[in-house]
């Protein structure tokens, strides 16, 4: 497999506040990847300095073998690479529809069709298409903001902590619907408060601890790790 994600020796922070110290990390065309750690490791830094609302202080950021660090936002989202944060992930005024469009402004042509296949993965946008999406449960904004994520046809998306806040059951559907993705071949980077779901549901795993990533390896070899269970995963 080729990476569509290189991260090299990545430090980046707010202020006089270095949090990410040095991270290396890989993803594969396909792959989904977890990062999992403690509160304060950095993991939603990590995701917002490669969706370009952070520059880098140093070292690389490569997309397709293109270096990314530095660029911006919509330029990164150009080149097939989304970011889904974690709240004020909708635009609450406006309408269910006119937020799809919205999310695929990079690339306008076939716009139409792309929100049809949107709505098939997710049906009830379609059947609240016009309902404003501040009226929407948390797990359908949720769905919505995946939703406009896909309408530039990304090669990989960022999603950080999409399950947080919801009920079990609409946490189920949101990871059973981040298959279904995957299973297009849109690679994943998650970032995700319930970290033994995401290491059951992911290719490979990070363990990100105060700004570097300490472990690395396949979901289930993670999960099995009794040092990994005690530390991160609550025994």
């Amino acid at each position: 497999m080729s990476a569509v994600l290189e991260i090299d020796d990545l430090r980046a922070g707010y202020g006089d506040h270095e949090i990410l110290r040095g991270v290396r990390l890989r993803v594969e065309a396909g792959e989904i990847v977890a990062i999992i750690g403690p509160n304060g490791a950095g993991k939603s830094t990590l995701l917002r300095t490669v969706a370009g609302l952070l520059v880098p202080r140093a070292g690389e950021v490569r997309f397709q073998g293109r270096p990314i660090g530095g660029a911006a936002p919509d330029a990164i989202i150009g080149m097939g690479l989304c970011y889904v944060p974690q709240e004020a992930n909708v635009f609450a005024s406006l309408s269910v529809e006119e937020n799809l469009v919205i999310g695929g402004f990079t690339a306008p042509a076939h716009r139409a069709e792309r929100a049809r296949a949107v709505t098939e993965l997710f049906p009830v946008l379609g059947a609240r298409r016009r309902q404003r999406a501040g009226s929407l449960s948390g797990g359908e904004r949720q769905m919505l903001a995946i939703g406009m994520a896909l309408m530039v046809e990304p090669a990989l998306i960022l999603l950080d902590e999409p399950s947080a806040g919801l009920a079990p059951a609409l946490q189920r559907t949101i990871f059973d619907r981040i298959r279904d993705i995957n299973a297009r071949g849109v690679g994943i980077v998650l970032v995700e408060q319930n970290a033994r779901e995401s290491l059951r549901l992911c290719h490979r795993g990070y363990v990100l601890v105060m700004g570097q990533a300490r472990a690395e390896g396949p979901g289930p070899a993670l999960l099995d790790d009794p040092e990994i269970r005690r530390l991160y995963l609550g025994g």
